[in-house]
């Protein structure tokens, strides 16, 4: 993931600036609560607005001392004072704006891109989202989550350390891949076997693709979004997304109910192209967005019988 990365257009980095500015704004403004004469009503302020609401034009045989009494009472300022309270900024919120704000490295998907999750966030948010991938876009991610759990897969430790030290916040987790680019052939054969077309838990399942070695807690986890961007899979020996992709989609098919937003980066590439396709389905294929691809996976535990793809 970090190996791809470059630096975007300098319109491209105002843009996210913009949008997290915006987002701030839209929180702190929700955070804001009045109190007066309209929201509260004590017995003083109802005889008061009562008062008004019955003034008409002082009659004949109402006296010059009548009428004052009548404007003073209009231009006696309200008892209650005017509370305003607000929450901090979001913490998750506060470290985006700060880090794009401040460096020139920017997340390596276009803004286009990024808008098909966003919304998808802006539906399903706070939620369980799990990443394959860690890397300039992982803030972001976080903070399009806010309140939610985000959780990040990353193949490089030194990376991950690296990472850690800068964003102590983010939540992630090293993963060792034993596949390679050049394997994806004979491992698209293999999955088309039966043992691959089993729904299940895959800690358990007898398929080659799917992997065993991540935290426990990340297969107890009903994750609502996964981003399937790792790891590495542009040259032959690299590990690939194979297993990744596969993983995913067993996940979401494995959940008690409900549906699972799966997306899928860089299927310009073959092995993202193909393995996408097969093993998350066609018949699954919510949106395509220039390099990114947006699955929407319902449960098979809710209804058994369902065929492995539609």
């Amino acid at each position: 993931m970090r190996s791809k990365v470059a630096q975007l257009s300098i319109s491209l980095k105002l843009t996210l600036s913009l949008f997290f500015l915006f987002f701030l704004i839209l929180i702190i403004r929700s955070n804001f609560s009045f109190t007066g004469i309209n929201s509260n009503t004590t017995p003083s302020t109802a005889t008061s607005q009562t008062h008004l609401s019955n003034i008409s034009k002082p009659s004949s045989d109402q006296d010059d001392h009548d009428h004052d009494d009548q404007r003073a009472t209009l231009n006696c300022p309200s008892s209650q004072p005017l509370i305003q309270t607000c929450t901090k900024t979001p913490p998750s919120l506060a470290n985006a704006l700060v880090h794009y704000a401040t460096t020139n490295v920017t997340p390596q998907q276009t803004l286009k891109e990024i808008s098909v999750s966003m919304r998808v966030l802006e539906k399903k948010s706070p939620c369980n989202f799990l990443v394959f991938g860690l890397g300039h876009d992982s803030l972001m991610w976080t903070a399009l989550n806010h309140g939610g759990r985000t959780v990040f897969l990353e193949e490089d430790k030194a990376w991950i350390e690296q990472i850690r030290r800068r964003l102590p916040g983010l939540e992630s987790y090293h993963v060792e891949y034993d596949t390679k680019v050049h394997q994806a052939d004979e491992l698209m054969r293999i999955g088309t076997a039966e043992d691959c077309q089993v729904v299940g838990d895959p800690r358990f399942s007898r398929c080659q693709l799917a992997l065993k070695n991540l935290p426990s807690d990340v297969y107890d986890t009903e994750w609502d979004l996964i981003m399937v961007d790792a790891p590495t899979g542009y040259f032959e020996h690299a590990p690939g997304r194979m297993s990744a992709i596969y993983t995913a989609g067993l996940m979401a098919r494995n959940r008690e109910n409900g549906e699972t937003d799966v997306f899928v980066h860089d299927v310009d590439r073959p092995v993202e192209d193909k393995f996408s396709k097969t093993f998350l389905c066609e018949g699954y294929l919510t949106e395509q967005e220039g390099r990114l691809r947006h699955f929407t996976m319902p449960s098979h535990r809710a209804r058994l019988g369902r065929p492995f793809c539609p």
